[in-house]
């Protein structure tokens, strides 16, 4: 250890120090760096190692562990890692140390073994940077006529390159050795043909040294890369050399006909070449007194790395050339050059924009910005998207006294990290989570006055703790009955702190998006043994999207709104969405002392990104095939980093420009950021612009525009832009922040009318769908007859449905008249589709039959039905139309009901039909459509405001998807469990709710179906007496109609019949 003297007045204080320890490692302190390759580095700085010649001489020490080096107040400290190695020319403050301690002055102390001198490794490098470099040297073949000794090391970033090549002595012969998919490899070729083949080691383009040797002696071919790695290889071939040993490359073609490269030139560096175990004197080279080279830069390494720091963001992995990096993007949700663009959209709401129905996505609520992709659920219903993000226990979970336990606490997961999670609360519209406590002998919030037993807490971080219930206000210690004055007792203000033995429930929603979402849940009254409870948190759900619809309208070119200056140094995001019916515009600009970017409609059908960041402007365009000022959304995505510039129009293709080779500048911006203008006020925008975010923050252009002149805030008209996304006769309706598709015309449901409503059918089963009744003659005695049916009236019908069934003959459809008209539906015994139009009373139904067979085959088909006056179009699937012709009058008069499954009323059936009305339909209907109205979708989806009737078991399905296989496989059947059963701790419920009187409901629910299980069976057996009489009794049907409807065959499993066959045919 040497110790020095103090400062003297004036002198700054040491301010880096440099060394290397004996691994080699090179370390920079406050800008002092040194070197890894065991060479002296020249570095100075306030305390250094400055190269500088002492009376002539260097003024070297060694320091050999355990010696220690302290300087000034360092004299206390104790270092674990002494160093180990050489110094050269230390000097503090003027004073020469190494020459004081040669010199043993009393002012520096040693301690340990110092010795005064060094052993310096000579090792000069030649680097290869370019197509025309190569190093040519002379082989003495005198020294070893048998065998060949080359030794070198070499570094680089590429996985491919020639390293050395040399002749054969025999003619036609010659020897490769070269990397090939960073793998060494050797070639040995002679006459076109190759002798032999060999390969070593592996991800040599790493860009760290690797020793390489190739030797051949007494017949054996070594080549090894790393020896102590074990990358070696051996062949039984002898080799020798010719004249010349060509290294990274060879001369251009006209000044060589020795050296033939066939496998790219070597980038990269090499050091301690050794022929036949002798060292290659580089700096002879360098003199040209040896060999000869070409494009070298000698005694030096210019090779770069290019991936420390990495430019690769949101943890792409960085790889590089000698010239260039690349950033591999896979598996990080992001893409471009830089992985700096994320390939998530920001909200379910975006997802839906684009088209998507309901399922799992990933979403990045912040685009391009630090927070990564989350998996959340998206609902898309009709009115609002819904975003449903989950945590560890979304179920209904029951609470028992446990001896010792006063509290029951539980602390709850969610699927997304907290960034994520508080994010999508922000810039959601509205989140709601639902908090449910089901009660007896288990008090909740102990109101009116006590103290709470029980709590939660919600909102950022671990939570802050909440005295209020579901569907009540924050800090009004109340539960939702208490908000609405309905609890079971008066005197309190939750239903389960009436303290009760029967089973009460205080559940609502949590809206206040300050205490969302709930963390915790604590439980107190719990403890005594008559208690019992269950608790059920939802998942956290949000609708809508600020940033989504975050709009401004631009309705002068002299209006704009101006922001803070745009940082986008060295990465550079913009994204918006934008409106218009102007020719041209600048949608925004920010400008520097010379560097600027600007994005612009610069002309109808062009988009273009321009940019300077100092070295000369750069401009990016995007043409479109059709006009971009037809009043439609368009998508705008532009990028700028240290690779490329990028701009992105909707969906085409991407137009790209690279940088410079030397690479960008970092860009450099000062004025304020115009949006919708620029700072000369001319080339404005006119038109709307939302979504405008800048490296994924989103500008408030609605907060900005209203304090504004001449832009408003928001932008209507989404539907010229949206509204093809609505089907199947689904209407696009304006909103405030986007649109929403009107299903009410449409036999579909979900947010585009998509969505099959469909249904399984058992024997037993109808919907009855009455159209408007005619008008009672005492209400209007001066009305004609014929304007009482007026309004059901029809001259023509479109009819569709889907079906899937095993049953022939099936009716499928029965609309009633008034006047004993009718339209039937039907599957005849040969399986084959029926349309009977009996458009007149008083003659029998017209049979159309389709030419199509073997429909009861299981599987979904699809039919429509269209007539106008006399003409109907009939269409199965994907089939070819086929038309018909009706004889009889082409109205449809007084049209009473529309009937699918089993029709009751046999009054209300043509005789042709009765019975086979009276056997109903097993199978499947979906998308039943009936000009404007939808019966099925009524019965299913709006029984209670709907002019419709169902009898018998009805259950939604999707039986209606194609893909659906089997009709009854996916039956929504969601049964309450009838056990009561007891409910443990912890464990999910189903029914945690079990009333004193469940009992008795039971038995009279029991003796109820009874009753009409027996009604049924007398009713049913009354009918098919009738009917059959009427058949016996029937005129003026054709004998083969009647036979196309015998019941040949019902293969469902669920509907097979035990009774007489004969009694169905007609």
């Amino acid at each position: 250890m040497s110790v020095l003297p103090p400062l003297h007045p004036g002198a700054s204080p040491p301010s880096a120090a440099c060394w290397t320890t004996s691994s080699g490692t090179a370390w920079r302190w406050s800008g002092a760096a040194l070197s890894s390759t065991s060479r002296w580095t020249n570095t100075r700085s306030g305390f250094g190692c400055p190269r500088r010649s002492t009376a002539g001489r260097r003024s070297r020490g060694c320091l050999s562990s355990p010696a220690q080096l302290s300087v000034g107040a360092a004299r206390g400290l104790v270092s674990e890692r002494n160093f180990r190695g050489c110094l050269e020319n230390l000097v503090y403050n003027g004073l020469d140390l190494m020459e004081s301690l040669r010199n043993k002055e009393r002012r520096v102390t040693v301690v340990g073994n110092v010795t005064f001198s060094c052993a310096e490794s000579v090792s000069v490098a030649v680097t290869f940077p370019g197509p025309q470099s190569f190093l040519q040297l002379p082989w003495a073949t005198s020294s070893s006529p048998e065998g060949v000794s080359v030794g070198f090391q070499f570094r680089t970033w590429n996985d491919a390159g020639l390293l050395l090549t040399f002749d054969l002595p025999e003619e036609g012969g010659v020897v490769w050795l070269y990397l090939s998919e960073a793998r060494l490899r050797l070639q040995i070729r002679k006459g076109g043909r190759a002798l032999l083949e060999l390969s070593a080691g592996s991800a040599l383009n790493d860009g760290q040294w690797h020793s390489v040797e190739l030797t051949s002696r007494r017949g054996r071919l070594t080549i090894a890369v790393d020896t102590e790695e074990g990358g070696v290889a051996h062949a039984g071939l002898p080799v020798s050399a010719g004249s010349q040993l060509f290294f990274g490359g060879c001369p251009a073609a006209e000044d060589s006909q020795e050296c033939k490269n066939p496998f790219g030139v070597f980038q990269g560096c090499m050091r301690l070449l050794r022929l036949e175990d002798q060292p290659v004197d580089l700096i002879r080279v360098q003199q040209r007194l040896l060999g000869n080279y070409s494009h070298l830069q000698i005694d030096m390494c210019g090779i770069i790395d290019r991936c420390s720091p990495s430019r690769c963001e949101h943890g792409g992995r960085c790889s590089q050339s000698w010239s260039v990096f690349r950033c591999n993007c896979s598996a990080s949700g992001y893409s471009g050059a830089t992985c700096h663009s994320s390939v998530y959209e920001q909200s379910c709401e975006a997802y839906k924009h684009n088209g998507n129905t309901s399922g799992h996505f990933y979403i990045d609520v912040d685009g391009s910005g630090p927070i990564g992709p989350q998996l959340v659920y998206c609902n898309m219903t009709e009115e609002n998207t819904w975003m449903v993000i989950r945590h560890n226990n979304t179920q209904l979970t029951g609470v028992r006294p446990s001896a010792g336990v006063d509290q029951h606490s539980v602390h709850f997961d969610y699927s997304t990290e907290e960034e994520q999670l508080l994010a999508v609360i922000s810039q959601s519209e509205h989140c709601e989570q639902e908090l449910s406590y089901r009660c007896r002998k288990s008090r909740l919030l102990n109101t009116p006055e006590g103290s709470p037993f029980s709590w939660w807490l919600g909102g950022p971080g671990s939570g802050r703790v909440q005295t209020y219930w579901g569907g009540a206000q924050p800090g009004s210690r109340q539960c939702a009955c208490g908000l609405q004055g309905d609890c079971v007792d008066p005197q309190h203000y939750c239903n389960c702190d009436a303290d009760r033995a029967e089973w009460a429930e205080d559940s609502g929603l949590l809206t206040h998006e300050e205490s969302l979402p709930v963390r915790s849940l604590v439980l107190g009254d719990i403890q005594r043994a008559v208690s019992e409870a269950a608790y059920r948190v939802g998942p956290l759900r949000c609708y809508g999207d600020k940033n989504f619809w975050n709009a401004a309208f631009f309705d002068k070119e002299t209006s704009y709104l101006h922001f803070p200056t745009f940082h986008g140094e060295l990465s550079a995001d913009i994204s918006f969405l934008f409106k218009t019916t102007a020719p041209s515009g600048v949608f925004l600009e920010n400008l520097g002392i010379k560097d600027f970017i600007r994005i612009e409609l610069s002309s109808p059908t062009r988009v273009a990104f321009s940019l300077d960041v100092g070295d000369g402007p750069l401009e990016v365009r995007v043409e479109s095939a059709v006009p971009l000022n037809d009043d439609r959304w368009h998508r705008v995505r532009a990028e700028r980093n240290v690779m490329e510039t990028s701009l992105r129009l909707d969906g085409l293709p991407v137009a790209r420009r690279g940088a410079p080779a030397d690479g960008h500048l970092h860009l450099q911006l000062n004025s304020q950021l115009f949006v919708g203008g620029t700072a000369s006020r001319q080339k404005g925008f006119r038109g709307c612009i939302r979504a405008l975010q800048l490296n994924g923050v989103t500008l408030d252009l609605e907060e900005r525009a209203s304090i504004t002149p001449g832009v408003r805030a928001g932008c209507p008209g989404h539907c010229s832009s949206y509204g093809s996304l609505c089907r199947n006769r689904g209407r696009c309706a304006e909103r405030a922040n986007g649109f929403l598709c009107d299903c009410g015309l449409s036999a579909y449901t979900g947010a585009f009318c998509h969505t099959e409503v469909s249904a399984s059918f058992l024997p037993g089963t109808t919907v009855s769908y009455t159209f408007k009744q005619p008008h009672e003659s005492g209400r209007n005695s001066s009305a004609r007859p014929s304007s009482i049916y007026s309004d059901t009236t029809l001259r023509g019908e479109d009819v569709s449905l889907s079906f899937r069934t095993t049953q022939s003959p099936a009716l499928l459809l029965y609309v009633s008249s008034h006047r004993g008209e009718s339209l039937a539906l039907l599957l005849n015994k040969h399986e084959a589709l029926e349309v009977r139009y009996k458009l007149d009373g008083s003659r029998g139904a017209e049979v159309l039959r389709s030419g199509g067979r073997s429909l009861a085959d299981g599987r979904l088909h699809a039919v429509s039905v269209r007539r106008r006056a006399d003409a109907v179009t009939l269409q199965i699937d994907r089939r070819p139309k086929e038309d018909f012709n009706l004889t009889a009058d082409g109205e449809f008069n007084a049209i009473r009901s529309l009937v699918l499954g089993r029709v009751h009323d046999s009054e209300d059936v043509d005789p042709d039909l009765s019975r086979l009305a009276s056997l109903g339909f097993t199978g499947c209907l979906s998308v039943v459509r009936f000009n404007s109205v939808s019966p099925l979708k009524a019965a299913l989806l709006h029984p209670h405001t709907s002019p419709v009737v169902v009898t018998g078991p009805l259950v939604r399905s999707t039986c209606g998807s194609s893909a659906s296989a089997n009709p009854h496989a996916a039956q929504d059947t969601r049964h309450l469990s009838d056990r009561p059963g007891s409910v443990g701790s912890g464990q999910p419920l189903v029914n945690a709710v079990r009333t004193d009187s469940a009992l008795i409901g039971g038995l009279i629910a029991v003796a109820i179906f009874v009753l009409a299980s027996g009604l049924a069976i007398t009713a049913r057996f009354l009918c098919r007496r009738k009917g059959t009489y009427r058949n016996q009794e029937a005129e003026g049907v054709k004998r083969e109609d009647s036979q196309d409807l015998t019941f040949t065959s019902q293969r469902d499993s669920q509907s097979v019949s035990t009774e007489n066959p004969k009694e169905y045919f007609i």
